[in-house]
């Protein structure tokens, strides 16, 4: 149990880390390498397995991006005026129904929600904003060298 919690806190670190890298110019905007188009109802489109509800607007301001040969992730955040249990509801649902595994959950002030795939990791955030709304954040990891050493049902492949 310790290496997996372990393992997220090292995803969640590393990922912060790797913020100021990019994805704005001097004026401060966007770039095109590392601006997320708000697209309805998914997160991105290289993640169209993890649906979010269309009620929730995307900030990109709050979000980032990393893609390389081997390795696709990043931190997408979205507020919005829904439940909060409504919303975990929602996630829990349509997380299972994209085939991803809940490996875990922490409920406090906020609700933090674990999911894996053979090559992905997915920690979602869901709490209450100081201004009423409701917020969603997920870290999302994607090793794309490991994708390729595995059979269709995930499992490794000794090469």
């Amino acid at each position: 149990m310790s290496v997996k919690v372990f393992r997220y806190i090292f995803i969640v670190v590393t990922l912060a880390m790797l913020g100021g890298c990019g994805g704005y110019g001097m004026n401060n905007q966007p770039t095109s390498q590392g601006y997320l188009p708000p697209i309805t109802g998914y997160a991105d489109d290289a993640l169209q397995d993890i649906e979010i509800p269309t009620e929730l607007k995307w900030e990109y301001e709050n979000s980032m991006a990393i893609k390389t040969e081997s390795f696709h992730g990043g931190i997408w955040h979205y507020s919005g005026d829904v439940e909060l249990v409504s919303l975990k509801n929602f996630i829990v649902t349509a997380m299972k129904n994209n085939k991803w595994k809940q490996v875990g959950e922490v409920a406090s002030t906020q609700t933090l929600l674990a999911f894996v795939k053979p090559n992905k990791n997915c920690m979602v955030v869901i709490s209450d904003s100081y201004f009423g709304k409701t917020e969603l954040t997920l870290y999302v990891t994607i090793d794309k060298a490991a994708a390729g050493a595995m059979n269709p049902f995930g499992e490794a492949v000794n090469r």
